[in-house]
């Protein structure tokens, strides 16, 4: 049999169990052109929560009784396809199911001598290219600037903050424990760090940037953001990533940002990393050669199991992971990783 992993309902505040189902289905067979695909790790995002909603987004919704999907490390253990063979690693965008058939244009091979293949999921995937192209693109960060970043801690925000350095910026990382805090001190190397569980935000962000913020990477939104619009610098730059305080709090508002940005004339774009898809291999060869040069560091929290998805999933919204919330589902049965 194949288990699989079902929305059954849709959440209207946090998710939890009701709302996902473990069902056993069958192991299905590749068509022409199709590879089987064993599934090795599953990637959980934020982003999911939005799409566990019948609201108008810019992905599909997941539809109900049927199994919800993600960013995945696979290994092909069947193929009718010239372009993958058996035992070939592929990531890609998959059902959750321990077995499922893809076709193989859909997918990408692997290449191990990058770095462990997890990192297809995390610094060298989907957190990677957001984290370059947010920041890049529309942060635009120039030497000597400051550079604040919520969520600093995440498989997004931590390599944020690591382009800041790299970029020769200040910055200025928010996180929710001591461990994380930890982290982004010692071994990235950030300027400044602050507690939002523990400490005053706007206090603290006042002390930590005495010279105002050019740069705001938003991975959180809430109270965090509304402490940072009034430090704003002339021409600040504000790259909208995600908005996590308010994924699970229906009808969500807070204090208005306008004036804010009339004042200091600053630019916001909200963005996905899809908008940049046609700029991946740059994002890719940036991140590749800084992680090769040891200017690029990641973490990530790996759960066994895939019956244990879901509570890897439910922990994003308690701040559980450290860097990339992975889940491992099995090993690979023919090739070395």
């Amino acid at each position: 049999m194949n288990k699989e992993i079902h929305l059954v309902k849709r959440p209207e505040a946090n998710p939890t169990q009701e709302h996902i189902k473990l069902v056993e289905g069958e192991r299905p067979s590749p068509s022409q052109e199709e590879v089987l695909v064993k599934l090795l790790y599953v990637s959980v995002d934020p982003y999911m929560r939005g799409r566990m909603s019948d609201a108008k987004s810019y992905i599909e919704p997941f539809q109900l009784n049927k199994p919800m999907e993600g960013g995945v490390v696979g290994e092909v253990v069947d193929s009718k396809s010239d372009a993958l063979k058996q035992g070939d690693l592929v990531t890609g965008m998959l059902p959750w199911k321990e077995y499922t058939t893809a076709k193989a244009e859909s997918l990408r091979k692997i290449d191990p001598s990058l770095g462990p293949v997890t990192t297809s999921l995390g610094i060298l995937g989907m957190p990677g290219l957001t984290a370059y192209f947010g920041l890049m693109d529309i942060g635009q960060p120039k030497e000597g600037e400051t550079i604040v970043v919520s969520g600093a801690a995440g498989a997004v925000g931590s390599t944020v903050v690591q382009i800041g350095k790299i970029s020769g910026c200040r910055v200025v990382g928010i996180a929710g424990s001591e461990d994380k805090i930890a982290y982004l001190k010692n071994e990235l190397g950030i300027d400044e760090t602050i507690n939002y569980k523990t400490e005053n935000v706007p206090e603290r962000l006042e002390a930590s940037c005495p010279d105002g913020v050019d740069v705001y990477f938003d991975n959180v939104g809430g109270e965090i953001s509304d402490a940072v619009y009034p430090l704003l610098n002339k021409f600040a730059r504000i790259a909208q990533c995600g908005a996590i305080a308010s994924y699970n709090v229906p009808n969500d508002q807070g204090p208005r940002l306008q004036m804010h940005l009339i004042k200091s004339s600053a630019l916001i774009k909200g963005f996905t990393v899809g908008d940049y898809q046609d700029r991946f291999k740059e994002g890719f060869t940036h991140l590749a050669q800084w992680l090769q040069e040891g200017k690029l560091k990641y973490e990530e929290t790996i759960t066994e199991g895939f019956e244990n998805i879901p509570h890897a999933f439910f922990g994003l919204f308690e701040g559980a992971n450290l860097g990339k919330q992975l889940v491992k589902v099995a090993e690979p049965s023919y090739s070395k990783q």
